[in-house]
């Protein structure tokens, strides 16, 4: 009987490992799967902020071509009824030379002014 006590208890430490690392294997798994709901909420979250962002995209891309015109500073100027280039020199009057000679580039490169 002493034998059968010894197999017995034997027996049960190898079951109780067994239990052990079935339920960090388990573990593991809820972990994962876990993580990848988060990952998929997320996901929809930036979807739905993506898609949020592409509707006024398309709202502005259509307000603007209703407008008939470009928001450029030669348009914007010609509606005040001021001279675009006086306008422009008083708001860079502050500047060096070279300054405003490097904005009013950069505006005509862009079709801002011009």
């Amino acid at each position: 009987m002493n034998e059968m006590s010894v197999e017995m208890v034997s027996s049960m430490e190898r079951l109780a490992e067994a239990v052990e690392r079935l339920e960090e294997a388990m573990n593991e798994r809820v972990e994962k799967i876990t993580a990848t709901t988060e990952n998929c909420e997320r996901e929809a979250e930036l979807l739905r902020r993506l898609e949020e962002a592409e509707a006024r995209i398309a709202e502005l891309s259509v307000a603007t071509a209703a407008s008939g015109s470009r928001k450029t500073v030669g348009n914007m100027v010609a509606k005040s009824g001021e001279d675009a280039t006086s306008m422009m020199d008083q708001a860079l009057r502050s500047l060096s030379v070279e300054q405003r000679i490097a904005i009013k580039a950069e505006l005509l490169r862009n079709g801002l002014a011009g």
